[in-house]
């Protein structure tokens, strides 16, 4: 039987009306102000319902807080993490909508004009949700589900604990950081600090999802410098930016890119393109399941740019490309014990563990390859994102109840 969790929904629709946006082009930590005010928010409330040791790290800006073991004897310490910040998506006067009771087949309108919509022969993942109570975005913004949820979840979880002290339980350390959506919050994590044997972050998607397998990414950044002349003498004097861009995309795998694989094959993703004549950018993201499929791709950028900059020119094309993340399986292979009692927990609660290897990335890879093994489990939202998120009351409360199976069968491990 579902437990039932007063304050998580009306804590998840409060994070979620707080723009947490994050700055991919910031060099502070947080990337962005908003952040910060929203990391002190929390603090506050973790202060409020009576956690221990609140503190906000001062290099990473991570907020920490404790709750005490009620034990008699020791376990393995358990961590908690999730992250404030929200995608590069209109975040602005996010307006959530309730469907209550939603029939699984019905088309949800969005915006007042219906013109944007949730079709189940669109996304025919809203068939699983007949009968439950739905959260959705106004058509125009994201929702924030990733991952306001799992800091909801987290949260709620925490409050559970301390209002019902007849719960045992091992000692338990929460981390909620910023920036995971540019793919710096981890960056300088501090395992000691935190002080956990083992964490989760409570960051996927739909009921189920239990992630120990991760892409290996990359960023790049493409500089093209042209040469603008008037059009009228520009003959074999001048570079069109423009033109080199379009060279650029059109030398990468046309068939390797997300709209078009699927399951372990890895991808080009171009994510923005600016742009004149005289100067452009672009910016990708690069994904492979394999350590060498990661730097197979990295040297086909690598050719192309030299082969480039010999057709136009030394020095009209230059990257800056950088790693961003590994998969975590090479770390978690040799920890599956904790794969396991998540895997066990949700099969206590009847949910059918999915395992599949996740297409992205979690702060949970950086932080394994760090000395601490940190799986992902689900946190409930679908369609993350855009416009069409959602994310069902009931499978936020499923989260909730595997985080606190999961912290009743660590009473029974040896520290």
């Amino acid at each position: 039987m579902t437990l039932k969790y007063d304050k998580l929904i009306p804590r998840f629709l409060s994070y979620v009306k707080q723009n947490t946006r994050s700055d991919e082009n910031s060099t502070t930590i947080p990337s962005s102000e908003r952040e910060t005010v929203f990391l002190n928010a929390l603090k506050d409330e973790l202060v409020k319902i009576g956690l221990s040791n609140v503190r906000i790290h001062p290099v990473n800006s991570y907020l920490i807080a404790e709750l005490p073991s009620n034990l008699d004897h020791d376990v393995p310490v358990l961590g908690l993490i999730s992250h404030v910040d929200t995608a590069d998506f209109n975040s602005v006067d996010i307006k959530p909508k309730i469907v209550e009771n939603y029939d699984g087949k019905s088309v949800i309108k969005l915006d007042k004009e219906g013109k944007i919509t949730l079709d189940p022969k669109v996304f025919p993942s809203l068939t699983k949700y007949a009968g439950q109570t739905l959260i959705t975005t106004s058509g125009d913004t994201l929702l924030g589900s990733d991952d306001k949820s799992g800091v909801s979840e987290i949260v709620t979880t925490m409050e559970y604990l301390l209002d019902h002290p007849e719960i045992k339980h091992g000692k338990i350390v929460i981390g909620l950081g910023p920036d995971e959506e540019i793919g710096t919050g981890a960056d300088k994590f501090d395992v000691k600090d935190f002080g956990a044997d083992f964490a989760y972050t409570v960051d996927g998607g739909p009921v189920g999802q239990l992630e120990y397998e991760t892409f290996s990414a990359a960023g790049l950044k493409v500089h093209i410098t042209g040469k603008d002349v008037h059009p009228g003498s520009a003959k074999g004097i001048m570079i069109n930016a423009l033109t080199v861009a379009n060279d650029f995309q059109n030398d990468l795998p046309s068939d390797e890119v997300p709209e078009q694989t699927e399951g372990r094959e890895g991808f080009f993703h171009l994510l923005s393109l600016d742009g004149t004549v005289d100067a452009a950018e672009m910016s990708y993201i690069i994904r492979d399941f394999e350590r060498d499929g990661l730097e197979a791709r990295k040297d086909k950028i690598n050719q192309i740019v030299q082969e480039l900059n010999q057709k136009y020119g030394e020095g009209t094309v230059s990257i800056d490309m950088n790693d961003q993340y590994y998969n975590m399986y090479e770390v978690m292979k040799d920890h599956m014990d904790v794969v396991k009692i998540a895997e066990q927990a949700m099969k206590n609660l009847n949910i059918e563990p999915d395992e599949a290897a996740v297409r992205g990335g979690t702060d949970g890879s950086k932080i394994s390859f760090m000395g601490l093994p940190t799986p992902n489990l689900f946190a409930g939202g679908e369609n993350m994102h855009g416009r069409y998120e959602y994310v069902s009351e009931e499978a936020m409360e499923q989260a909730v109840n595997v985080i606190l199976e999961i912290i009743k069968l660590n009473n029974d491990r040896q520290k």
